[in-house]
């Protein structure tokens, strides 16, 4: 007697269309905006805040750089400027416009609605504060809330423990490390990655605004409540 096959698990029926391209914009916060990567205007600071002390550890982990004159880095950075994937954005104070650091969209999949954020140098100037964080905060709020990505990655050498752990402060979870994932400067490769999923983003968003809030710091600076501590719904 013959009888039917039986069903094959399947994921569940995705809602909705394509995510955006991403675009050069502008996205305003109260420390830093995250604008469009313009070299003639922003080499030189970035080139300070990069190269001024342990510029070959800062570079360590990067596909490039050190870079031996500001002149060499304004090419770099003129090469990331006219690309469309990576898609380069400079992190600039929110006063003053200076150039305090770069991130890019990357790896980006609008028909799966996958994007990476990556290719992060922050000089000394933005490292370690609240513009750091917030600058991280924008950018993943203008993929799900305006481009409409369900996944947002995180990648970085498995030994970059500097970049592991700022992955994993700002809540992103740990998947898993990808074996012989690249050749980078003639040196084998291990990849970590990292993801923040669209169905978490409000809860997300809700401790980085609560962390970003001027009530969150003491008249010193110094924060009252970790970002760790209203992240923790996100891993329960």
């Amino acid at each position: 007697m013959r009888t039917e096959p039986s069903a094959l698990e399947i994921g569940p029926k995705v809602a909705g269309g394509a995510a955006l391209q991403p675009n050069p914009v502008t996205l305003r916060g109260r420390y830093v905006t995250v604008r469009p990567l313009m070299p003639v205007n922003d080499a030189q600071s970035l080139f300070e805040g990069t190269h001024a002390h342990n510029s070959q550890d800062f570079w360590l982990y990067m596909s490039n750089g050190p870079f031996a004159t500001v002149d060499v880095f304004r090419e770099y950075l003129n090469k990331l400027s006219s690309s469309t994937d990576p898609l380069s954005f400079v992190i600039a104070d929110a006063v003053t416009d200076r150039a305090v650091g770069h991130a890019s969209y990357m790896r980006i999949s609008p028909e799966h609605r996958v994007v990476e954020v990556g290719n992060i140098f922050l000089t000394h100037w933005l490292a370690r504060t609240r513009g750091a964080t917030e600058a991280m905060y924008l950018m993943a709020r203008h993929v799900f809330e305006d481009l409409g990505y369900r996944r947002y990655e995180w990648k970085c050498n498995s030994l970059n423990l500097p970049s592991r752990r700022a992955a994993a402060r700002l809540g992103f979870a740990f998947e898993g490390t990808f074996k012989k994932h690249m050749i980078q400067k003639g040196r084998n490769r291990d990849t970590a990655w990292f993801s923040m999923l669209d169905s978490e983003w409000p809860i997300y968003k809700a401790a980085y605004e609560k962390w970003l809030s001027l009530e969150n710091f003491d008249v010193a600076g110094k924060e009252k409540t970790r970002l760790a501590v209203y992240l923790r719904p996100i891993r329960a």
